[in-house]
């Protein structure tokens, strides 16, 4: 069995990401039907954690969006721009 090094993440931790699609529940939720919106195309979300999918050795991150904590590959977010913040985030 060959081992392949685990691929670079592009995202860090604490950096804030956009949704490049409406992402939807997979059954991850099971409180929540199966298809069901839980971020919509363009919410903005903050990565909280960083894993790894072994099959197709990609990072998956953990972005918390308004309401619930999404599992995301990188093709689904994108970096947001600095100063960007939701219409939702507390503005001190």
């Amino acid at each position: 069995m060959t081992m392949t090094e685990p691929r670079a993440a592009l995202y860090a931790w604490g950096q804030r990401v956009i949704a490049l699609d409406d992402l939807v529940n997979d059954g991850s939720y099971p409180d929540r039907p199966v298809d069901a919106l839980l971020a919509p195309r363009g919410a903005v979300g903050e990565i909280v954690n960083i894993g790894h999918a072994e099959e197709p050795n990609e990072p998956v991150y953990l972005v918390q969006f308004e309401g619930c904590v999404i599992g995301c590959l990188e093709v689904e977010i994108v970096l947001a721009p600095d100063g960007l913040v939701s219409e939702t985030a507390d503005i001190a």
